[in-house]
């Protein structure tokens, strides 16, 4: 019997690149070669398409775009051909492709470009399509249709690249009408990267302008004094949720240091809250997953605040899948572990087509 051809597409021109070949290289190890043929694809951080074929340690350790073997490739985005042409001293090779599994974050990977590109190619793949995978990407957007469908939300302000020449009065306006303490966020941006906590007027102008280094939009949100929560969702027109998952963040919130660099903090399954707030957060999860259009899987992250309320944060097309990210992690406390979760999904991706 043939093995099934999967495609993994890897690092990005996102500012999540180190985290994707950190996901990607745990995802091939986890694929099982009986059943498999990978064809690694990596992106650089210029945006150029190689396809790799050497020692999958190098991807983690960011040394695979010197492995002298790597070609240049593209996905074809003709649906005759459904494959990657592979360019070598100006001739073409096409390897047709089964199935690809996008191991990208951010910008790129996970904002629908990437899925529009493969839904032109025919070609199946895991996770959340087009429309999904925009929405999610785009905070403002998630506001819009979630808060539309009646999910708790924090209160949130809108600052575009147009507000920059009079940020003053636009800040003192956010300021006027939300309380502190303020998270800034990137609108389009995953890992916490460039999120900033202000807690008076200077702190928050100066975050908006370093979130502006890193997306076109910011988004202002308030602050929810609570417990971070995520809850795993996998499935299709009736997904299932997982237990609740608790961050234990070493430092103020759950940034990109404390999930990433630092290493001291905690994961707790399930989460040791209330049956109610439990039930309300699964539930809720599965609501947004629908109403976003969500296919194969997200990460839906959760406040449960002091006073008892839940507030959906975000959710995540494109979860990690790392050795300490949450979204295998709490599959894997259902019964599902890493590889089977792979293969699951996998099947949702032929489902789809």
């Amino acid at each position: 019997m043939a093995k099934t051809r999967v495609a993994v597409i890897f690092g990005g021109m996102s500012n999540e690149h180190d985290i994707s070949l950190i996901s990607a290289s745990n995802v091939i190890s986890h694929l099982d070669p009986e059943k498999y043929e990978i064809i690694p694809i990596g992106i650089t951080r210029k945006g150029r398409w190689f396809f790799y074929p050497g020692d999958i340690s190098c991807i983690k350790e960011d040394r695979w775009e010197s492995d002298p073997d790597c070609v240049p490739a593209a996905i074809l985005p003709d649906p005759l051909y459904r494959g990657i042409a592979k360019i070598t001293d100006n001739r073409i090779t096409i390897v047709k492709v089964d199935v690809v599994f996008p191991v990208l974050h951010g910008k790129f990977g996970e904002d629908g470009t990437l899925q529009g590109l493969l839904d032109m190619s025919g070609i199946p793949y895991v996770g959340c399509g087009c429309f999904a995978s925009a929405a999610c990407m785009d905070k403002e957007y998630t506001h819009t249709v979630l808060e539309k469908n009646g999910v708790n939300m924090a209160r949130y302000r809108v600052v575009r690249q147009s507000d920059l020449g009079n940020l003053e009065a636009v800040c003192e306006r956010i300021a006027s009408e939300l309380d502190y303490p303020l998270f800034v966020k990137p609108a389009c941006s995953g890992s916490s990267v460039g999120v900033n906590k202000a807690t008076c007027f200077e702190d928050l102008k100066n975050a908006v302008k370093l979130a502006f280094t890193h997306d076109k939009k910011v988004i202002v949100e308030e602050y929810i004094k609570g417990r971070e929560l995520e809850c795993a969702v996998l499935g299709t027109d009736n997904p299932f949720a997982s237990d609740v998952g608790e961050i234990l963040s070493c430092n103020d919130f759950y940034d990109y240091d404390a999930k990433y660099i630092l290493g001291t903090s905690g994961l707790n399954i399930p989460a040791d809250i209330p049956t109610e707030a439990s039930k309300e957060i699964r539930e809720t999860a599965v609501k947004a997953f629908k109403a976003l259009g969500c296919f194969g899987l997200s990460r839906v992250d959760f406040f449960l605040a002091d006073n008892g309320k839940v507030y959906l944060n975000e959710l995540n097309t494109l979860p990690g899948f790392t050795s300490i990210s949450m979204y295998p992690k709490l599959m894997e406390k259902l019964g599902i572990p890493y590889g089977e979760l792979l293969d699951r999904l996998i099947k949702l991706a032929f489902e789809r087509n």
